[in-house]
């Protein structure tokens, strides 16, 4: 792989799958010839790696993306979903290309957790990725399948706790899924989680009656939800969703246990330049920011909210924090 005088050298590196450790040459660079490097990227084509599936809110808002900044970039853009192993099967690809052509898109939900839910991570997020953009918030919906009995979330809970053991939950993976854990033991539930790799799937089995709880993101069930298979009972943000104002908060119906927000952004490799993060971070707070693409955003159920690197690590920090507090709540301690 060829990066330039001024670009990457390779180094061994231990992952759980031998990754390929970089070491940065831009500090041998000029300030010219920094500059210079900067402003001619991309030289070939760039690869978004997601860690969900198609039809997931990341993947909606990276392919609404992936035209105008083929057009910016004068590269194509190319979108690789690796949905599964709670977001490592995306983020050991992302560690392994080592290149500052491959950028990592994903929902902070898809690594918070981590630290707290693995018996060893196999990455240090601090130390290998940097911060680019961010993108959107996700708004994350509690869904019941319409034609269950429960119509709303509190009708949910008194028939789970009627009837210890016999619903099935799932939460999408991550920290969806581990906020799910923190409310069923704070709300003393007894319920059977049932794993899906792909989250979409958790949607489908949702709308046929194969598990009766799903937390996940609006952009998987809306579908179905229009269709009349599902029931949106809730979000979790701290307001109401403007596309769905009829739809109450968890925080108002009295199960603030079940309130998390996840942030979706892009995460370069370690040691990428701040002047090319930021370059970046430009080119797509430009293009999210078209009131086109804001609007079918907002329809799919992401609050478009853009920033560039310092936005994303100060709001990677805040949710950081409630993760650390659902974690201690559950009396869990990494194991790394």
């Amino acid at each position: 792989m060829n990066w330039g005088a001024c670009g990457w050298r390779h180094a061994a590196g231990a992952l759980m799958i031998a990754a390929v450790a970089v070491l940065p040459l831009w500090a041998a660079c000029s300030p010219a010839q920094a500059q210079t490097q900067v402003q001619s990227w991309p030289q070939r084509p760039v690869k978004f790696v997601l860690p969900f599936g198609a039809g997931s809110a990341t993947d909606v808002a990276a392919r609404l993306m992936t035209d105008k900044l083929q057009a910016k970039w004068g590269q194509p853009v190319i979108i690789e979903n690796k949905p599964g192993a709670d977001g490592l099967l995306a983020i050991n690809a992302f560690l392994q290309a080592n290149d500052d052509h491959t950028l990592l898109y994903s929902s902070s939900a898809s690594f918070m957790a981590h630290p707290y839910t693995l018996a060893k991570v196999p990455y240090n997020f601090e130390r290998d990725m940097t911060p680019i953009a961010r993108v959107t918030d996700t708004v994350l919906t509690v869904n019941v399948p319409a034609s269950s009995a429960n119509r709303t979330l509190n009708e949910f809970v008194a028939e789970a706790m009627a009837r210890p053991g016999k619903l099935n939950v799932t939460g999408a993976p991550g920290v969806p899924d581990f906020t799910l854990d923190y409310f069923i033991k704070t709300r003393g539930l007894k319920v059977q989680k049932i794993p899906f790799k792909n989250i979409v799937e958790a949607a489908t089995a949702l709308a046929g009656n194969q598990i009766d709880f799903l937390l996940t993101s609006a952009a998987i069930v809306q579908p179905l939800a229009n269709a009349g298979k599902i029931r949106i009972v809730a979000v979790t943000s701290r307001e109401r969703a403007s596309f769905a104002p009829d739809i109450p908060t968890v925080h108002e119906l009295g199960f603030g246990g079940l309130a998390v927000e996840t942030t979706a952004g892009f995460y370069g490799p370690k040691d990428m330049p701040l002047a090319l993060r930021e370059k970046i971070a430009r080119d797509v707070i430009e293009v999210v920011s078209d009131k086109a693409i804001t609007d079918r955003l907002l329809a799919t159920g992401q609050l478009v909210r853009p920033g560039g690197p310092a936005e994303l690590a100060a709001t990677i920090k805040e949710q950081s924090e409630l993760t650390t507090h659902i974690a201690k709540a559950l009396e869990l301690k990494p194991k790394n």
